[in-house]
């Protein structure tokens, strides 16, 4: 995997659909989340997908990752957005806790599509 150059994420941080939020401590960035808005077509509405959520292992079990989803519904409701969901895998036990302590848990099914995968039967 080959991480983005500076010019790529200085281009997303300048778009008005990509969240980035920091937690620090002490000047310190101890935890992050960053989230997209997704605009829906039906209602003029949207929602905010949690992609990423991380905190350092010696800052966990301190209320970071709580806090950052907080500040997140600060800049959902900003965003007026109606809801706030996130994927968790099976057998990440202290992400599915944390998630269901927030919010309300659907089991659904993720399926990931290719974009060129050479089985199109269109």
């Amino acid at each position: 995997m080959s991480r983005p150059s500076a010019d790529y994420l200085r281009q997303l941080l300048d778009t008005d659909y990509f969240i980035a939020i920091t937690a620090l401590k002490e000047g310190e960035v101890v935890g992050g989340l960053t989230a997209y808005e997704l605009k829906k077509f039906e209602q003029e509405r949207s929602e905010i997908y949690i992609y990423d959520l991380a905190v350092a292992a010696a800052h966990r079990r301190q209320g970071i990752a709580t806090a950052l989803i907080q500040k997140l519904k600060e800049v959902a409701a900003a965003y007026g957005a109606y809801v706030i969901f996130v994927q968790a895998d099976i057998g990440d036990d202290p992400a599915i806790k944390l998630y269901t302590k927030l919010g309300d848990r659907e089991d659904v099914l993720h399926f990931d599509i290719a974009v060129n995968s050479g089985n199109d039967n269109a």
